[in-house]
């Protein structure tokens, strides 16, 4: 298959890689990053997407999507698909499906969980929103680079579902690390509290596969000085994102406006930055209530 790969970041670039290492002709094109193993350079988007039969769009933000989608939608051909695998609002994501559509092309919004490490070794998952013919004809293409890929609906609700989930998993991060913290203050080991908690009702994917503490658990960044896996600053990312959407359907949603107000002040006002979002660990054993 041709395919165009816009975006070659620490996510995009093994994405595309792993594209071409499967046999597809993969054309690529990025402000600044180098070109992946087996993809050919593009003098520029509307060049990468010149052709091609699927392009793949992995972009910092909705604007800069809307930018690119406008310039790469005129030199697609009828039909084609663009994938776009970015992390952006609900609304860009149905904007740039519209104007697919406009121009006779096929949209797919899917954004993606895993990390880089998902995203290196083609175990990432995919949350999909779009046509069911689209889905389908890219499911080939979703099977390369993830290992799991699920039709969410309409335009749109592949984002959706994307920053649903990470404010769920923003949330419970944060109390598995206050909790962390006043087992310590208690006088409670952590690795007891680890075998009760990962066995009861507070079993969560923050406790059980990713724990904030280190030594406790399987291997995470809380192992590694909490170098990121998944940083802060796309926590509070995504953070913002569910609050972005909350305001615009008119939903409650206190545990998540919380949760990214504690990330904004972990990352804007405190040391959070370049750290994995697992590092709120650390900071709540420093606070004291206040």
């Amino acid at each position: 298959m041709k395919i165009g790969f816009i975006g070659l970041g620490n996510m995009g670039a093994p994405m595309a890689r792993n594209l071409a290492i499967a046999g597809h002709n993969v054309r690529g094109f990025d402000v600044n990053a180098p070109m992946p193993e087996g993809v050919e350079a593009a003098n520029d988007a509307p060049d990468a997407a010149d052709g091609a039969e699927v392009v793949i769009t992995m972009l910092p933000d909705g604007a800069i999507l809307r930018d690119v989608a406008a310039k790469i939608h005129v030199a697609m051909p009828k039909n084609a698909i663009h994938l776009d695998c970015s992390t952006v609002d609900v609304e860009s994501a149905r904007a740039v499906s519209d104007e697919a559509r406009g121009h006779g092309l096929r949209s797919l919004d899917a954004p993606v969980s895993g990390g880089v490490g998902g995203a290196t070794a083609g175990t990432l998952t995919f949350m999909v929103g779009g046509s069911s013919d689209a889905f389908e004809n890219a499911l080939p293409l979703f099977d390369i680079m993830g290992q799991k890929a699920v039709h969410c609906g309409d335009a749109g609700n592949g984002q959706a579902a994307k920053i649903c989930n990470n404010m769920i998993l923003g949330a419970t991060m944060i109390a598995t690390c206050e909790a962390f913290s006043l087992a310590d203050k208690l006088g409670l080991d952590r690795q007891s509290m680890f075998d009760v908690v990962s066995t009861s009702s507070g079993y969560s994917w923050s406790m059980n596969a990713y724990c904030p503490a280190p030594g406790i658990g399987p291997t995470s960044p809380a192992d590694n000085d909490y170098q990121p896996g998944f940083a802060t600053e796309l926590m509070l990312k995504d953070l913002r994102l569910s609050q972005q959407a909350a305001e615009a359907v008119n939903a409650d949603t206190p545990m998540g406006c919380k949760a990214r107000d504690l990330y904004a002040q972990f990352v804007e006002g405190e040391d959070g930055k370049g750290k994995d979002f697992s590092a709120m660990l650390p900071r709540f054993e420093k606070r004291r209530r206040s």
